[in-house]
């Protein structure tokens, strides 16, 4: 990893997808987050946004996180956020939307660090798009969790092996303490 060009992109750890499943993954995030600042390393923030006939509503029936709420950033991270590049709001599972495609650019990030909800849709899109764009993915599997349950979780981290390579998952623990192979 480039840690001199690498940012940490946390996905969606809003209100609306924290529940019984996904709830024991934001202390891990917080940490992460803090570790990030301490050093200084850039951080960036994404919120979805839902919207009245959005193909969410229309292909799943799934109208929720239209508005706060639900789309605040959890309480724990709401004030981290301040401190962080501006927040990337997304109406997709992508955090390369437009707006985070310029931001990457402009900072001249090559490695993207991934934490966050849900590892199986918005993690696992924005790690795959970040693949295909040639930036480096990083996927830290104890700092991200589905609301969807554990099984839907590890079949996201599953797919992403075969997607971004299995070398690219990683743990806090490995990203955080750096030795001659991942200098983070």
């Amino acid at each position: 990893m480039q840690a001199e060009t690498a940012a940490l992109v946390v996905v969606d750890v809003q209100n609306g997808f924290v529940n019984e499943h996904s709830g024991h993954v934001v202390p891990a995030v917080v940490n992460l987050v803090r570790e990030w600042i301490a050093v200084r390393r850039p951080v960036v923030f994404t919120r979805y946004h839902n919207y009245p006939d959005s193909p969410y509503e229309r292909f799943f029936s799934w109208t929720r996180l239209q508005g706060s709420p639900e789309t605040d950033l959890v309480p724990e991270l709401a004030e981290l956020a301040e401190a962080a590049h501006p927040v990337i709001d997304k109406t997709g599972y992508s955090f390369l939307n437009p707006q985070g495609e310029e931001l990457v650019v402009k900072e001249g990030w090559t490695d993207l660090v991934f934490c966050g909800i849900a590892t199986e849709s918005c993690v696992l899109k924005s790690a795959a798009d970040a693949f295909e764009r040639g930036l480096a993915p990083w996927i830290v599997t104890d700092a991200c969790a589905s609301d969807a349950g554990p099984a839907v979780h590890d079949a996201g981290l599953l797919v992403a092996r075969r997607l971004i390579g299995r070398g690219q998952l990683i743990t806090s623990d490995a990203l955080l303490t750096p030795d001659q192979e991942n200098p983070c």
